[in-house]
């Protein structure tokens, strides 16, 4: 599923935008859900089936299941190229069941429940990728916000995020972190982008294409942190087991984060 590390939303409803989105970020989601009224989502599916994206690089994100909306998402998917569906309010797999296995499927976990069933959607082979939204969860909760005053997630959010990134790795999938609601906040932005790069997650996805180059500068390894990752690995080629390498200890682990390090700048555009 690797697309790159900034992954737009666009509103379905916007077909004006759906090249800039493209142009600008590494992949884009046109969103059939939440971006678009009720009123206008029958418009909304017709600019899908009408546009000619380039279909490696585009999600298309429909109603959650059991309501009309998702049947008439997934009929619509049916007239195009597009072949990577992202399931909003997934909550079980049994809701999957009914989507062509031509598509790919990236469960969206942000309610309680599906955030609960995150390991069990991984492990579904029609799945792609895992990704989890902050606000739907906490409403869903009974909540009011995802953040406290500070900007920082409240603790039931990041459980929910570490429980999503968890669930993806342990099936060898890639994991999406939630989007950035403040698009002025490019501090938090840019704070929460590097953890997720660090933590290893795929990519981050945004709402606004002024976050595209914040979230790409955060995944991009720093040259100290390639110079680091260079030396180190060298240096494992004349030493057996553990050594010392500026300072640190050096294992298995370690070795295994700086391949990491190389194998992430090698995925980036310049």
């Amino acid at each position: 599923m690797r697309h790159g590390p900034a992954i737009l939303f666009c509103p379905a409803d916007r077909p004006d935008r759906f090249g800039k989105a493209l142009e600008r970020a590494d992949a884009v989601i046109l969103d059939l859900e939440d971006a678009v009224a009720p009123s206008a989502r029958v418009a909304a599916r017709g600019a899908v089936i009408e546009s000619e994206l380039d279909p490696d690089r585009v999600i298309v994100r429909v109603n959650a299941p059991g309501t009309d909306d998702f049947a008439a998402d997934l009929a619509t998917l049916s007239q195009t190229d597009y072949r990577t569906v992202m399931v909003a309010k997934a909550e079980s797999v049994k809701q999957l069941k009914n989507i062509d296995r031509r598509f790919s499927i990236i469960p969206l976990c942000e309610t309680a429940r599906g955030v609960a069933h995150a390991e069990k959607f991984a492990a579904h082979d029609q799945v792609a990728g895992l990704m989890w939204g902050a606000e739907d969860l906490v409403a869903s909760l009974g909540g009011t916000s995802s953040r406290k005053p500070n900007g920082r997630y409240r603790d039931v959010a990041r459980v929910a995020r570490a429980r999503v990134l968890l669930a993806a790795g342990a099936r060898g999938k890639d994991a999406i972190d939630a989007v950035h609601l403040d698009i002025a906040d490019t501090r938090r932005l840019a704070i929460e982008a590097s953890d997720a790069a660090a933590s290893g997650f795929a990519a981050t996805a945004c709402i606004h294409p002024s976050q595209v180059e914040i979230i790409r500068r955060a995944y991009r390894p720093e040259e100290s942190a390639l110079a680091w990752a260079h030396g180190v690995l060298d240096a494992a080629r004349s030493h057996g087991g553990v050594f010392t390498f500026e300072g640190r200890m050096v294992d298995e682990p370690v070795l295994r984060h700086a391949r990491a390090v190389l194998a992430r700048r090698q995925s980036l555009p310049d």
